[in-house]
């Protein structure tokens, strides 16, 4: 199946959905959309000659003779109420190849029960220096944080590079803090081993001195840049 009926588009509204691998079973990708938006990712597949993650998986799919799995989980919802859907599932299914996590997941996203009282209960950051915030989901930060705070983001450099550090927040608590050598594009020659991503950006650093490390380590971000259904895992403590 490649579209919808119209009638039927009429019918969904907003959904969120999830890509299937009948090989396996398994979801490896969970979006939201209107339309035809559910059956555009094997379609890209299709036209990329620079795939990434997700279209590998599904050419990956593809050239065993099999189809991607198309399931729409939720739908006839507005924008918003998906946004909570989407970023509900994306915490449900660890492994995904969705890059960032959805709206709202940094802040109000899976989190064990003592997780949650050491966050509300923890000092909120004040931010004397410029810094960067980026939420990284907890499942990539089960293993390197440098690794996984360090790429790929849609960040404007020069921006970014004004920051004297960045701020690797996980479930709205500031996990570690990192100086930047250098912002470079998202490529494989920039970052050895890791999957290009045009148009993206990432980092070369160091962990910071154990003063600023102590400034903010384990502290929450502050109420200030947690908004519900922000989507943007990228937050500036400057304009």
């Amino acid at each position: 199946m490649k579209a919808f009926p119209t009638e039927v588009i009429t019918e969904l509204k907003t959904y969120v959905y999830r890509l299937i691998d009948p090989r396996n079973g398994e979801t490896f990708y969970v979006g939201k959309g209107k339309g035809n938006r559910v059956f555009a990712h094997v379609q890209d597949e299709l036209s990329s000659d620079d795939p990434g993650d997700k279209l590998t998986r599904i050419r990956d799919i593809r050239n065993t003779g099999m189809n991607v799995g198309h399931v729409i989980h939720r739908h006839g919802m507005d924008s918003k109420t998906a946004f909570e859907v989407e970023a509900a599932l994306i915490d449900a299914y660890p492994g995904l190849t969705n890059i960032a996590g959805g709206a709202g997941s940094g802040d109000f996203g899976s989190m064990h029960a003592a997780e949650v009282i050491q966050r509300y209960q923890a000092k909120d950051a004040k931010f004397t220096h410029k810094v960067v915030m980026i939420t990284v989901n907890r499942t990539a930060a089960e293993g390197s944080l440098y690794e996984a705070v360090r790429y790929a983001w849609k960040i404007s450099p020069k921006k970014a590079s004004r920051a004297d550090y960045v701020l690797a927040v996980v479930t709205g608590m500031i996990r570690e803090v990192f100086e930047v050598d250098q912002w470079m594009e998202a490529t494989a020659e920039n970052f050895p081993g890791r999957e290009p991503v045009p148009g993206r950006h990432g980092f070369v650093g160091h962990v910071a001195d154990k003063t600023a490390r102590r400034a903010y380590n384990n502290r929450r971000v502050p109420k200030l840049y947690r908004k519900r259904g922000a989507a943007n895992p990228i937050k500036y403590s400057y304009t």
